[in-house]
């Protein structure tokens, strides 16, 4: 009686084998997961992933996908979480300068508003950026992007906004692309000429809108250096008619609309948001009930930034209960500004979870596919699928509950970035031992 002769198993570049727990989040990549599927991480016990060319090949049991596919490097995952990278939706990182003076004074009781109104707050960083070459930029970005690297963030979003001339937002722009060519960490552009009205235009601010719309908006299109278009839409900022305005003209130039919306005050930007066909609607703090219902029926995702009302000690923060409860799709980021100083999304999604009432599960399909969706990128990252890219994080955690209740420490122990481990914890505390040896 003949044998049949096993089917020989197929070369990949990476294992990664005997997770406790291997969260997918599977199957959201046409619409963000809203409600009850927040809950719904897609996670397999035991799991495994086949890596090849940067990509994912197989998902699996490991059983399963070991008899399909062998490694020369395998990465056992034995009491350890397997998840995607985490994607950071909302960040300002390219600025020069930072401005502790002004956490001492919110400390003793400043508003963010007035410290805006004396000058400081947006206005001092724009500033220090301006005096600031193209290359020192780049330099600094570079060293944030590896810290939250560290940290498990494989893909940020990156909005300009500290230069409010032409030249200036074309030199933050540009320093955004430079540090995606340059770092392994994807970096997805957006265009925030309208953060705030710069000094020079105080007292006509419709002549800065204009110049926005008929100079830097065409100059950022043609050179192809953004994505979307933001603006800050608030009291004392940009009105509801600016910031559409604005909005309306970045959308005829190809880029997709975003909104700081209703952060300080309730607007309308929700409203806005949803009325402009926006991708997402960021802060919400203060949105109206028909706002969030109105982002809710349009799609409009609604990224929150805890570490932002935590840093600015409003004493509130964005009703995430009620969104998820009204069918919204919420994401998370961490708005990383010289204001908010926080590179860590495990950070966030902890204060999600403390003071959102997030659970583990819904924070980290926040900061993970719901996030990716943000940014119009949920095709290629934010889970973990056959063909998507191979952007995964290994948590030192036997289950993704510790997210949220273990904090103030990094969970990460390996980050794999295109398919490749560019963060090895394990292999750093064996290079470098912190025990002492027995005498």
């Amino acid at each position: 009686m003949s044998k049949t002769k096993a089917k020989a198993r197929e070369k990949a570049d990476l294992l990664i084998v005997n997770a406790d727990e291997l969260i997918t989040l599977a199957g959201a990549n046409q619409k963000p997961r809203i409600g009850k599927q927040m809950r719904d991480l897609g996670i397999i016990y035991h799991g495994a992933l086949a890596l090849k060319d940067g990509r994912i090949v197989a998902v699996g049991k490991t059983v399963e996908v070991t008899k399909a596919f062998k490694a020369e490097t395998v990465i056992s995952a034995h009491g350890k979480t397997v998840m995607p990278g985490f994607v950071d939706p909302h960040t300002h990182i390219i600025f020069a300068g930072f401005r502790e003076d002004e956490f001492q004074m919110r400390v003793e009781g400043a508003s963010y508003m007035e410290i805006l109104s004396s000058g400081g707050g947006i206005l001092k960083t724009v500033r220090e950026t301006r005096k600031a070459s193209v290359e020192k930029l780049v330099d600094s970005g570079l060293k944030r992007l590896d810290v939250m690297l560290e940290y498990g963030t494989t893909t940020v979003e990156a909005k300009s906004g500290y230069g409010l001339t032409t030249k200036d937002e074309l030199k933050i722009l540009e320093a955004i692309k430079r540090i995606n060519q340059l770092h392994c960490v994807d970096v997805v552009p957006t265009f925030l000429g309208a953060h705030a009205i710069p000094p020079e235009y105080k007292a006509n601010p419709y002549d800065y809108v204009n110049l926005i719309v008929e100079e830097t908006l065409p100059k950022v299109a043609e050179e192809k250096l953004a994505e979307f278009c933001d603006v800050f839409c608030e009291r004392n900022v940009f009105t509801l008619e600016q910031s559409k305005r604005i909005l309306a003209a970045g959308k005829n130039f190809g880029l997709k609309p975003k909104v700081h919306a209703d952060e300080m005050s309730t607007l309308g930007g929700a409203e806005l948001a949803a009325d402009i066909g926006a991708v997402s609607a960021d802060h919400l703090l203060f949105s109206s009930v028909e706002g969030i219902k109105a982002m809710a029926n349009k799609g409009v995702v609604a990224v929150l930034l805890p570490a932002a009302a935590f840093s600015l000690m409003l004493g509130k923060y964005a009703d995430a209960r009620l969104m998820i409860d009204l069918g919204a799709p919420v994401a998370l980021g961490t708005d990383f500004n010289p204001n908010c100083l926080v590179e860590n999304m495990q950070l966030v999604i902890a204060f999600a979870c403390h003071f959102m009432k997030l659970t583990s599960a819904e924070a980290l399909t926040a900061a993970t596919i719901n996030a990716a969706h943000a940014i119009g990128r949920a095709y290629e990252i934010g889970s973990l699928e056959v063909g998507k890219k191979a952007d995964i994080i290994v948590l030192d955690v036997p289950n993704h509950r510790f997210l949220g209740y273990h904090f103030g420490v990094n969970l990460v122990d390996k980050v794999i970035k295109n398919g490749r481990i560019v963060i090895d914890k394990e292999a750093s505390r064996s290079e470098f031992p912190i025990m002492r040896e027995e005498e």
